[in-house]
């Protein structure tokens, strides 16, 4: 995990605790969180399916949000595939839609690997569009209570366009703790 992320996530108002990808879903229980954040990393997300099932038994127990290799990890815990990129997302200035809102986002991207959005199941729909490959750049799961966005919203340096999903994520936690849905 990038230290801007969580610096951000503490700006937003989170008391973060770190745990090791390879912790089991009750060693995460454990810890009492309030939510769970799957961050970034390298590789290809096929790779990690003790990773995957994790997350999977975790779905709908806590709000969840993750980003890049978080957003594929997710995409497999409900059932989705992902592949490689030809030519993978690299740098600074890539425009992803949010497809509620229409607002358009200029984003930093680092990765080789994207969401085949035929294979996502109906309780995952696609929240965010690139406008350079039409591939899949977000996900939300309302009744899981959890999302997802491929680029890297903590980019530093870089765009801040997308910085607004940390308090997103934060006023959600907050709002399911008092009862939301």
């Amino acid at each position: 995990v990038k230290y801007n992320i969580l610096r951000l996530l503490l700006h937003s108002g989170f008391r973060v605790t770190a745990a090791p990808a390879w912790y089991s879903p009750e060693q995460i229980l454990a810890l009492s969180p309030d939510a769970l954040f799957i961050s970034n990393g390298p590789g290809d997300p096929a790779a990690l399916g003790y990773i995957v099932e994790n997350v999977r038994a975790l779905l709908g127990r806590l709000p969840i949000f993750g980003i890049c290799l978080g957003h594929q990890i997710l995409a497999q815990a409900f059932g989705g595939k992902t592949f490689k990129l030809k030519f993978g997302h690299r740098g600074g200035n890539h425009p992803v839609m949010d497809l509620k809102t229409k607002a358009v986002e200029i984003t930093v991207q680092n990765h080789g690997f994207a969401v085949d959005a035929a294979s996502m199941p109906k309780q995952a729909s696609i929240s965010h569009l690139n406008l350079n490959d039409r591939t899949v750049e977000g996900l939300e799961a309302p009744e899981y209570k959890t999302f997802c966005i491929q680029y890297h919203p903590e980019a530093s340096p870089g765009p801040h366009d997308a910085r607004y999903l940390f308090t997103r994520f934060f006023e959600a936690v907050v709002g399911y703790r008092n009862g939301g849905v």
